[in-house]
């Protein structure tokens, strides 16, 4: 059983695992002395799992789903960094398809669970 409520949801543990190959990239970014890139990159993905915390304790669906809103929008974030990343030549091509999949995928998952909580 989970001590909070959040760590019972698919979508916090995804968020959790993409996070870790986005802390690499950020990794990388800093490597080649873009230190704000990985600032950036590193916040942003912190970002998709802490409102899907944050927002676990509201105390009604509606609220929560603002939250999930939020966590849904920093994916997109998470997104535009990696394209600046290619560009810039901090991540290569074949890391960008590895890592896009993953945040589309976990974008439709928040986009769905959003959904179910405010189903009347």
């Amino acid at each position: 059983m989970a001590d909070f409520r959040f760590e019972e949801f698919d979508i916090w543990k995804e968020a959790i695992k993409i996070s870790d190959k986005l802390f690499d990239y950020a990794d990388k970014a800093e490597e080649s002395k873009f230190f704000k890139f990985s600032e950036q990159l590193r916040s942003s993905a912190m970002s998709i799992s802490n409102n899907i915390a944050e927002g676990s304790g509201s105390f009604s669906d509606k609220e929560f789903s603002s939250f999930l809103n939020i966590s849904r929008r920093s994916v997109f974030e998470c997104a535009n960094i990696i394209h600046i990343y290619l560009s810039r030549n901090i991540i290569s091509s074949d890391e960008k398809k590895q890592i896009f999949p993953q945040l589309i995928s976990l974008s439709k998952k928040i986009t769905n669970f959003r959904k179910s909580l405010l189903k009347p």
